[in-house]
């Protein structure tokens, strides 16, 4: 298994067992988050696991131009979680607001390892 791979199969790990602590502890995350309305973490939980399915699927083939696109996934979320930290749309919580700033960090260290390795695989 090359470091793409490796990266790859990380992100999908890591956004599959967000899906899912989304979905079975949404109300858990509601009191962390300082949020009332469920919601938002059935949709981010489907959506998250959707997306670490589709991580899978690029793990096993690893089509140059769908990694992009899952790199540029990565980085809108990033972009997004900026978003939230800096202006607080919603209200969140110190306790989710730090949440969100270290998932944000991590889902930045699966951008830049994937962009690194496409980059490098495509100079060989």
């Amino acid at each position: 298994m090359d470091m793409l791979q490796k990266s790859l199969l990380s992100n999908a790990i890591f956004s599959a067992a967000s899906g899912l602590i989304s979905l079975l502890f949404g109300d858990q995350l509601l009191n962390l988050f300082g949020l009332e309305n469920q919601l938002i973490f059935i949709v981010l939980g489907v959506w998250l696991l959707f997306f670490a399915g589709t991580v899978f699927l690029e793990f096993k083939k690893l089509r140059p131009a769908f990694v992009r696109i899952i790199t540029i996934q990565d980085l809108l979320w990033v972009l997004g979680s900026i978003y939230i930290l800096a202006l607080n749309p919603f209200e969140v919580s110190m306790a989710g607001l730090a949440l969100i700033a270290i998932v944000a960090l991590i889902v930045l260290g699966f951008a830049i390892g994937q962009y690194v390795e496409l980059r490098t695989q495509s100079n060989s």
